[in-house]
């Protein structure tokens, strides 16, 4: 069976989380003096996260702890143990936090359910009375909202991450039944009610008779049917009567001789005659009868799962925390333990800041090209070997190596001015070499005739506009008018009498 929707009980709850410190914690202030020539008004115990455990929230709970143990009646050890784990609860139930903040669990919802029960239970009409009634007993009502709310994250992420992971079959819960069968072993026992009819203290014959006749009628009403519960709000003298006259649980030894040998010989819902005892006439309603010895499987069934459950739940918790703790933020102050530390756990390192010092930019000169200075149009990068002494008279740069000048980025574009060689885009020619780029030689060019559509090599003096104006008009005045070849020609004798008699 899967107990996905099993209510984790409240005293697990309450051991794990361990009394639920509340959001706002209450400072006090010390007389330890602060470095900065001020007083400390509270200590910090412990960082979890973005959380922090206060001194006054470890002595508070401190106290609770201690006021809790004396309540229960719990042994030194006990509370020496308790103690000593008290800081490590502190912090589990600020990872339980964390958690439920990570998987947006609030609480909101049933935080409003668990405080209208409580109105409820105080017989309170709204949560503003219950609000005033916690003021009344001097009790903060939002650290009380607080812890509830606290309480129902805790749970509900333990019911999420853990709870639903936890599974056992039918078998399993009866094999660990047989297993444990003395566990569950129980001493008989009665559940009982009363009605009392209650005598004078001094010796009168006549009232004794009057509380027999009544004690009497009370049981007539009984057998023939009555209700006990209302019987006694009617008619017991008992302490018990707005109780319905529930007495509670009663094992062997516990009531009086004569009572315990009338009780439990009976069974669940039967009732005794009218017994005289010394406060007066009582009749016992046997509510329920527990046989002693161990009980059927079907009879704690629920019991025994629900401890199969625990007993699988406490290990897979402290394992969950642990696991939690090495991946938190969690510093603890000198001075103090964590009980439930892991040997993994990171401890946070402090240093002071220091800014990264500035790069230092490597100085070179860029070429547009990726060539070397030693020889244009070099692509191996490697110095020739015929004339090292001529590399050597170079400029003091030369002297990089081959590999080094090739990783220069390629610089900016050299601006050439009208009439000027580049200097910088195109490496220096070296003496004593000359490379034959395809310019015609000066006997070939006396053989082979001028083209005309390339430009002639010799360099004409530059002229002004006004120097160009003059000589194209003087040519003009050379060649004469100019003549239009498209124009008709001029009409001779005979085409002149024509027109003249056409016209006539």
């Amino acid at each position: 069976m899967t107990l996905k929707n099993l209510c984790i009980p409240a005293v697990y709850v309450f051991s794990t989380v361990l009394l639920a410190t509340s959001a706002v914690a209450q400072t006090h202030p010390t007389t330890s003096p602060s470095a900065y020539g001020g007083e400390v008004v509270e200590e910090i115990v412990a960082r979890v996260n973005d959380k922090v455990i206060s001194r006054s929230d470890y002595d508070r709970a401190m106290r609770e702890l201690d006021q809790e143990g004396r309540q229960r009646g719990a042994s030194m050890q006990e509370l020496s143990a308790s103690h000593r784990d008290l800081l490590r609860d502190l912090i589990d139930q600020q990872l339980w936090l964390s958690k439920g903040k990570e998987l947006n669990i609030t609480g909101e919802t049933e935080l409003i359910k668990r405080l209208n029960e409580i109105r409820k239970q105080y017989n309170l009409e709204t949560l503003e009375d219950l609000e005033k009634a916690a003021r009344e007993q001097g009790v903060s009502y939002e650290d009380f909202k607080a812890n509830i709310r606290n309480q129902i994250i805790t749970q509900e992420v333990m019911r999420q991450e853990l709870g639903r992971k936890i599974q056992f079959t039918p078998g399993e819960a009866q094999r660990y039944f047989e297993q444990n069968k003395q566990d569950y072993a129980k001493q008989e026992s009665v559940k009982l009610s009363e009605i009392l009819v209650s005598l004078p203290a001094e010796e009168d014959a006549e009232k004794i008779a009057v509380a027999k006749a009544k004690a009497d009628d009370i049981y007539a009403r009984l057998k023939a049917g009555g209700d006990f519960s209302q019987l006694a709000r009617s008619f017991s003298d008992g302490p018990t009567a707005s109780e319905g006259g529930e007495l509670g649980q009663f094992k062997h030894g516990a009531l009086a001789k004569l009572l315990e040998d009338k009780t439990f010989t009976l069974k669940s819902g039967e009732f005794t005659e009218p017994i005289r005892t010394k406060q007066g006439f009582i009749i016992l309603k046997v509510n329920e009868h527990v046989q002693g010895g161990v009980p059927a499987y079907k009879d704690v069934q629920e019991e025994v799962e629900e401890r199969l459950f625990m007993s699988r739940m406490a290990p897979a918790t402290r394992e969950y925390l642990t696991q939690m703790r090495e991946q938190a933020f969690i510093e603890i102050k000198a001075g103090y333990a964590d009980s439930g530390a892991s040997a993994k756990q990171t401890r946070p390192i402090y240093s002071a800041y220091v800014p990264p010092a500035a790069k230092k930019k490597k100085k070179v000169e860029r070429t547009r090209y990726r060539e070397t200075a030693k020889s244009f149009r070099q692509k191996s990068g490697t110095v020739p070997e015929e004339k090292p002494e001529v590399i050597k008279k170079d400029d003091k740069k030369a002297q990089k190596s081959a590999a080094d000048i090739a990783s220069m980025k390629p610089g900016k574009k050299e601006k050439i001015r009208y009439g000027q060689a580049p200097t910088k885009t195109l490496p220096a020619a070296q003496s004593g070499q000359v490379e034959d780029a395809g310019a015609p030689s000066a006997a070939s060019a006396a053989a082979e005739p001028e083209n005309p559509l390339e430009p002639s090599n010799h360099i004409t003096s530059k002229t002004r506009f006004s120097s160009r104006a003059k000589a194209l008009k003087a040519e003009k005045q050379v060649k004469g008018p100019k003549v239009d070849t498209m124009a008709p020609a001029a009409a001779d004798a005979d085409e002149v009498a024509a027109r003249k008699a056409q016209s006539a």
